[in-house]
């Protein structure tokens, strides 16, 4: 029997068989890491949890993988097609899973046991990465630049949203530390005598808002400042605080980058403070989708029951800037958004994380882990064989 684009056949239905199979299990894996947050680098004991179920499925696990100690690859089979699943388990700094990483670990464990089952019939060799620090860490990027996805033929993820989302149109992204040192002094006694670093955070921020007039209406610029200061009567003398820009193309963000940079450089040329900047990571490139893939997620997503949004305000979720777009650039690449059913709440919010468990999010995970194994399916050289 022909095994078609989103239909269910043969070896679709021992996938969606091993998935539901799978399921409390994938469950359990969610809500472990849903109540064990880690941040971007530390993610130890996510990175030992996400490949459990894959070892007990006779997967070859490596461990600090490519000499990061929270990365991992798992390998199943020996065909000539391989279908890589990115998995994520980074957290957000006080706000938890609010960005449903857990189950974005979750469901690409569930698709790589589905598609471990019909590996051999369908040709395929299928990894699964486990890739620490998408929150700003730039991981994927650390990992392709020591050799990892090299010869992949297909790698994927599904990203928890408010609704289904098929086509990711992720910014470039610049993520930078930024620090003006001064010179401490008492605030009433000694005012002269003090550099105030706070300030020069002040300036930099007004010059940047003032500069938004004149960046294109794609552009983005957004920071917290981490730290302004110790006490309310000692000038501060360090500030430090972070800083994204993003734009539609890393060319773009080359443009704009030195135009926010001396928004920066004009905050310590007023107070007199040094100024220290620091990329978090290399920049995180647009996302190219493969469209082939795509068509066949869509195809399958709609096979399963999932309605794709309209566009508009709950469908922007896809301009999220990811490393995953990097990755894109190198080898085919897909990463749909699947809804969690979470309005009006959206993500990064305490209200969002709270959604990325129970019941629609459980839905959500086993239908992104059965479609995307489907879509490996359907990159499968034994695609329209016989079975």
């Amino acid at each position: 029997m022909m095994e078609t684009m989103g239909t269910p056949g043969p070896l679709k239905e021992a996938v969606r068989h091993e998935v539901d199979r799978h399921a409390e299990e994938l469950i359990r894996l969610s809500e472990r890491l849903h109540a064990d947050p880690e941040t971007a680098w530390e993610e130890h004991r996510a990175a030992a949890a996400v490949p459990e179920p894959l070892d007990r499925a006779g997967f070859d696990v490596t461990s600090s993988y490519l000499g990061l100690d929270t990365a991992f690859r798992a390998r199943f089979g020996s065909g000539p097609v391989r279908i890589a699943l990115c998995a994520e388990y980074d957290a957000l700094p006080g706000l938890g899973h609010a960005c449903g990483h857990n189950l974005i670990a979750a469901s690409s464990v569930g698709a790589a046991l589905g598609l471990a089952a019909v590996a051999d019939d369908a040709g395929l060799t299928v990894e699964v990465y486990g890739t620490p620090a998408e929150e700003g860490g730039g991981g994927k990027i650390e990992m392709l630049d020591r050799g990892a996805f090299a010869g992949v033929d297909l790698a994927m993820m599904a990203h928890p949203a408010p609704v289904d989302v098929a086509e990711a149109r992720p910014f470039a992204v610049s993520h930078s530390r930024v620090s003006y040192t001064g010179r401490s002094a008492h605030a009433a006694a000694y005012p002269e005598a003090g550099i105030n670093a706070a300030d020069a955070f002040t300036v930099a921020q007004v010059a940047i808002g003032l500069l938004r007039q004149q960046l294109p209406s794609s552009a983005r610029v957004h920071g917290v400042v981490t730290h302004a200061g110790d006490a309310p009567n000692a000038i501060p003398e360090r500030t430090t605080g972070r800083w994204y820009v993003r734009a539609e193309t890393l060319a773009e963000l080359a443009r704009l980058e030195p135009r926010v940079m001396r928004a920066f450089e004009a905050g310590a040329l007023a107070t007199g403070c040094e100024l220290e900047t620091e990329p978090e990571s290399k920049p995180y490139a647009e996302f190219r989708n493969d469209e082939t893939a795509l068509g066949h997620y869509r195809a399958n997503a709609l096979a399963l029951g999932r309605e794709f949004a309209p566009p508009g305000q709950a469908a922007r979720m896809n301009r999220a800037s990811t490393d995953m777009g990097n990755v894109s650039q190198m080898v085919p690449a897909i990463h749909p958004y699947i809804g969690i059913g979470s309005l009006p709440a959206t993500n990064h919010q305490h209200e969002f994380a709270a959604f990325c468990v129970g019941g629609t999010a459980q839905r959500a995970l086993l239908d992104g882990a059965t479609a995307l194994a489907w879509t490996g399916v359907d990159r499968s050289p034994a695609r329209y064989a016989s079975h």
